[in-house]
């Protein structure tokens, strides 16, 4: 009976770790993305950044600023996401169980870990742009 058990659930259980890989990796793309475009938005504000510091803007205000613009990116990339769930879930509802393709808790869900993502990119150019210093940026150096 286990036997028979088994081969029931076998291939929802193959479709539900195929997509919890391909979740992941895609929260691994966000992440990479994420922080790519930051670290390339730092690079080309440098000089207005090193301007910022030498005119007194404290680490912290020029953390928030990197950090406020990635998690501005994440928000439109959300609200498309969230947008496209949407639409595309009357597609893939033979495919889910127990879970109906617009459940709030798992948009949510999902929504919050794609935020924390986020925020896990801004980290480290935010960072890098806090430590700027302003007399080599405003040489050219």
């Amino acid at each position: 009976m286990q036997r028979v058990f088994d081969d029931s659930i076998g291939r929802p259980t193959l479709v539900a770790q195929l997509l919890a890989a391909f979740a992941g990796l895609a929260l691994l793309l966000a992440l990479v993305g994420t922080y790519g475009v930051l670290a390339a938005m730092v690079e080309e504000r440098r000089h207005e950044i090193g301007i910022r510091v030498a005119m007194g803007a404290t680490h912290g205000a020029i953390v928030a600023l990197v950090t406020k613009q990635g998690l501005a990116i994440a928000g439109i990339g959300l609200a498309v996401g969230l947008a496209g769930a949407l639409g595309v879930g009357r597609l893939v509802a033979s495919l889910l169980f127990g879970v109906q393709p617009a459940d709030a808790h798992t948009l949510l869900t999902a929504a919050s870990a794609t935020v924390v993502v986020a925020a896990l990119a801004c980290a480290l150019p935010a960072w890098r742009a806090s430590r700027l210093d302003p007399n080599a940026v405003l040489r050219g150096n």
